[in-house]
């Protein structure tokens, strides 16, 4: 994955899970803004990960399992809140996620 990849994937799995976030309601600026960082931090190590290890379901899903409880811990540490960190981390991963493996197919048909 070249750097412009690395870096839309970025942009929008940053704007996605802040949109998510504010679809379940999330009006704390600090949870917002963490989620941003959060992202900066799990994000590009993800992409490095999936790309050496492989393109395939187990790897794409291990990775993704271990973001998904790294980013419930960083909510939980503004959040105090064990569930609500969970459904945030979950839902924020599987939508951006799901929306990118759109994208990609779409791109492929195109």
């Amino acid at each position: 994955m070249n750097t412009d990849d690395l870096l839309i994937a970025l942009v929008f799995t940053i704007i996605i899970e802040y949109i998510v976030l504010r679809c379940l309601g999330e009006r704390r600026q600090k949870i917002l803004l963490s989620s941003v960082v959060i992202n900066l931090l799990t994000n590009v190590p993800l992409n490095f990960y999936i790309d050496f290890a492989g393109y395939d379901w187990p790897h794409i899903l291990l990775g993704e399992a271990v973001v998904i409880i790294i980013e419930a811990l960083w909510y939980w540490l503004f959040t105090r809140d064990l569930h609500q960190s969970a459904v945030y981390s979950f839902l924020c991963n599987a939508i951006s996620f799901l929306i990118g493996l759109l994208a990609t197919l779409l791109l492929e048909w195109a």
